[in-house]
């Protein structure tokens, strides 16, 4: 089961622009070619679709499609990138993506 710690600062940034959007962590294939590389990525979504489970965390939810479960770790933290406007989503072995981008869709 994946769990998400939401840092304080990630907190804040995303209630800034969440609005009454859902956020979501997805795999984002579009642009690799291949299901195995990927770049995971937060996005904005008015409406979750129906594969989408919500995620464990310290503060709100986080929507994530159940196949795209197996490209990520059990245990992971948001953060922000002090300077570079975007987030950070690490776990305890690895940086899954130094910087992450906030997406509208």
């Amino acid at each position: 089961m994946v769990k998400i710690t939401i840092t304080e600062r990630a907190i804040e940034q995303l209630r800034r622009v969440r609005g009454n959007k859902h956020v979501k962590l997805t795999y984002d294939t579009d642009d690799c070619g291949c299901a195995v590389n990927g770049v995971p990525m937060l996005l904005l979504v008015e409406q979750l679709d129906e594969h989408d489970v919500a995620i464990e965390t310290n503060d709100m939810p986080i929507w994530m499609e159940k196949h795209r479960l197996i490209f990520f770790d059990e245990q992971m933290t948001i953060d922000v990138v002090d300077g570079a406007g975007c987030f950070q989503l690490k776990s305890p072995n690895q940086i899954l993506n130094p910087r992450m981008s906030l997406m509208e869709r």
